[in-house]
């Protein structure tokens, strides 16, 4: 990693010692050096970032446990050898329908959800094509995550905005829009048209 962003993974590595600490410690002056180390992590993303400190404590540092991973769960759909994509109204580029995974839902319970919400198709899940660490295949993000890729079969409704969506559409390998590279990259989304090639392929991870 270029030592320009070796601050971001300082950022992490303290915001996660801050949160696995106050997760397990009884004595409340560990407790008040947590807090100031969750402080500092914060301060740190807000200096190199023009991200808000209410979304920073949101995405970055507003969990509590044991520090992990977050999941990130994408929906993919192919037809007549073109992918779906929705466009997000954050910024106007567009991603492989998905989200954040939620409590007391599985992957595919998710993947089928976010797509009829982004997208207003009813799908089936089919079977899991890839799971990708963001900190390896994405651009730097302040939160750390696994995204798991997830083939689905169109089996009914029709192209519909949601509420985070501002468009609908499929395109081709290789005429991909302007895409919301810390959702999914454009090395991801080809990836997926390989995988869905080759049906016996296992899944691909790391």
């Amino acid at each position: 990693m270029e030592a320009t962003l070796k601050w971001l993974d300082w950022a992490k590595q303290i915001q996660g010692i801050a949160q696995t600490g106050l997760a397990y410690t009884k004595d409340v002056y560990d407790k008040e050096r947590y807090e100031q180390l969750r402080a500092l992590s914060l301060e740190i993303m807000g200096q190199y970032t023009d991200v808000e400190s209410s979304k920073l404590l949101d995405l970055f540092a507003g969990e509590y446990g044991y520090a992990t991973p977050k999941v990130d769960i994408r929906g993919v759909v192919i037809q007549d050898d073109r992918i779906l994509l929705v466009r997000e109204k954050e910024e106007g580029e567009w991603s492989l329908p998905g989200g954040w995974a939620d409590l007391l839902l599985s992957p595919s319970e998710i993947a089928v959800k976010e797509v009829r919400e982004e997208s207003g198709y009813e799908v089936k899940t089919l079977r899991l094509l890839a799971v990708l660490d963001n900190h390896k295949h994405n651009p730097p993000a302040p939160y750390h995550a696994y995204k798991l890729f997830i083939h689905c079969e169109i089996t009914g409704g029709k192209a519909q905005e949601g509420v985070e969506t501002s468009g609908v559409a499929f395109f081709g390998k290789n005429e991909l829009p302007r895409l919301s590279q810390s959702r999914n990259t454009e090395e991801q989304i080809k990836l997926m048209f390989d995988l869905l090639k080759n049906p016996q392929r296992i899944p691909v991870f790391d």
